[in-house]
């Protein structure tokens, strides 16, 4: 089964959905690969690694000849959907819920699409996860962000000219990017406190050492591991509740999101006028309208002397470990796929079945 690998195109997208190692380990497994040169440039990964890796390194024309799966990370624009041949297999991130013209037009074109936001969070397919893999890479970067744009220090010193007391850190969301964010801030030495609707959590948060914030709003979880939208009464009670704690931190990370759903506003505009001069709020759901009130996607702005991150896509800011994990994750998928590199589609199969948004011409 012969895989193609695109350069990607989409604006500030600089990872590559599969590394030389992944390389060399899908050609022992049965499968043929085609790298566009240049494709791993950005990452990090010369078109010479691949080479050694045994993969064909070419020109954009002859990428896709005889290709039955094309791999990606962000999602394919219409010239790229229209390049593809009906019947091959695309997997890659491909916002099926956000992007329904896209997904129409690659059901019009006969492609089998695979999300890779749609793997189902089951055991079985804990390999295959990016969504998690990219949140852990996105949760570290929006500290680093956040330490770099305080005017403070993050640990405690002590010194000969005095005692600096260590940053204070509020994380809203403990899922994946929520808890590599609190690791990296303790790891930095700053004072962490977390707060999700889900109860469960609790314990995950105390163990990296962090102060788990009991707001009085309770939440559900649902199947696959996201909290469940809360009601107008509920947000507008959790708003308050942080409104008052906000004030005495100096650094605010948000991750809450809803697959579909615009991200849940957590911090009012009022919210960040009462917070103190320097502080940083890094918002990690700037892709769906942000958890701030005041947060511009894809910006970094300053208002009533906070700086809000708005800026998406952190991950393909550290491309080569997170283009590392994603080839890890995509690797999973396709020899799940096409077990010995023989496409065997098992229709009945949960991953299979939840992870495929159109096929042949007919949308999942």
């Amino acid at each position: 089964m012969r895989i193609a690998v695109p350069r990607e195109s989409a604006a500030g997208e600089r990872r590559v959905a599969l590394v030389p190692d992944a390389v060399a380990r899908l050609e022992g497994a049965g499968f043929d690969v085609a790298v566009e040169r240049g494709a791993g440039f950005e990452a990090g990964f010369a078109d010479d690694a691949y080479t050694e890796a045994r993969a064909s390194v070419v020109s954009g024309e002859a990428l896709y000849r005889d290709a039955a799966a094309v791999v990606r990370v962000a999602p394919p624009s219409a010239e790229e959907v229209d390049a593809l041949a009906p019947g091959t297999i695309l997997i890659g991130f491909l916002d099926p819920l956000g992007d329904p013209a896209r997904i129409e037009r690659l059901t019009a074109r006969g492609i089998d699409a695979f999300a890779m936001e749609s793997v189902p969070r089951i055991t079985r397919a804990q390999s295959m996860d990016a969504l998690s893999s990219q949140s852990t890479v996105a949760g570290y970067k929006a500290v680093i962000l956040a330490a770099d744009r305080l005017p403070r220090l993050f640990p405690l010193l002590m010194t000969a000219a005095g005692t600096v007391a260590p940053a204070k850190v509020l994380v809203l969301g403990a899922g994946v990017a929520g808890l590599q964010a609190i690791a990296t801030a303790r790891r930095l030495g700053a004072v962490v406190s977390a707060f999700d609707t889900r109860p469960v959590v609790q314990e995950q948060v105390e163990s990296l050492g962090a102060t788990f914030l009991d707001l009085g709003v309770r939440g559900v979880e649902t199947e696959g591991g996201y909290a469940v939208e809360l009601s107008a009464e509920q947000q507008s009670q959790q708003q308050s509740a942080l409104e008052d704690r906000i004030v005495d931190v100096d650094v605010v990370v948000t991750t809450a999101l809803i697959p579909g759903r615009p991200a849940p506003l957590l911090i009012p505009a009022s919210a960040v006028e009462r917070m103190r001069h320097g502080s940083v709020i890094v918002d990690l759901a700037a892709e769906t309208g942000g958890n701030c009130e005041l947060t511009e996607p894809g910006s970094e702005i300053v208002r009533c002397g906070v700086t809000i991150v708005g800026l998406t896509n952190l991950a393909a800011t550290m491309p080569y470990h997170a283009s590392q994990l994603y080839a890890r994750n995509v690797s999973a998928l396709l020899q799940h796929l096409a077990p010995n590199g023989e496409l065997a589609l098992d229709l009945a199969d949960e991953i299979t079945a939840g992870t495929r948004v159109t096929r042949s011409g007919v949308a999942a």
